[in-house]
């Protein structure tokens, strides 16, 4: 296996291709979803750099700072690893860096959409879609910090209403 599944989710080995399923919107989340992960680097580094200034278990600093960093950068991987896909058959998230997991819904299933806007998402442009299936328990419930969510939104209404799937007096949020 190379090393770029490791670093990218590839989502095209997701698709139905010999079905016609193509990518429509290939959603990353918002750079907003990297400021915790940041953070928790950059107060490893601290840790770290706090070591000389330390006489006694000045090692401990650095040990700590390191695993720190460590957990910092494998939550900003696994920022970068989280899509939201929406293709012309379905919508399906594909998370996690060690462990891979998918969630599908067909468009089919889609009853509602509900964008929500939090005061931060609407002065950074961002929000959180939250899903409404036919099924009772579904795997593809809120997908947040979804960038353009206006835009975003309207596609997925696009591709319902291309596929016959809606008409004028659907249920939209």
């Amino acid at each position: 296996m190379s090393t770029s599944g490791w670093l990218h989710p590839r989502v095209e080995r997701h698709l139905i291709s010999d079905e016609g399923e193509v990518i429509v919107d290939e959603v990353r989340r918002h750079p907003v979803a990297l400021i915790k992960p940041v953070l928790i680097v950059l107060g490893g580094t601290v840790l770290f750099a706090l070591m000389p200034l330390v006489d006694a278990f000045w090692w401990i600093f650095g040990i700590a700072g390191l695993i720190v960093v460590l957990i910092g950068l494998v939550r900003v991987q696994a920022v970068h690893m989280d899509r939201f896909v929406i293709t012309n058959m379905r919508v399906f998230r594909v998370h996690g860096i060690f462990d891979r997991h998918l969630a599908t819904m067909p468009m089919s299933r889609i009853l509602d959409i509900t964008v929500a806007k939090p005061l931060l998402g609407r002065i950074f442009g961002y929000g959180h879609f939250i899903f409404e299936s036919a099924a009772q328990d579904q795997g593809l419930r809120e997908i947040r910090y979804v960038g353009r969510p206006d835009e975003r939104d309207l596609t997925i209404q696009r591709v319902l209403a291309r596929a016959g799937l809606r008409g004028a007096g659907a249920r939209h949020r």
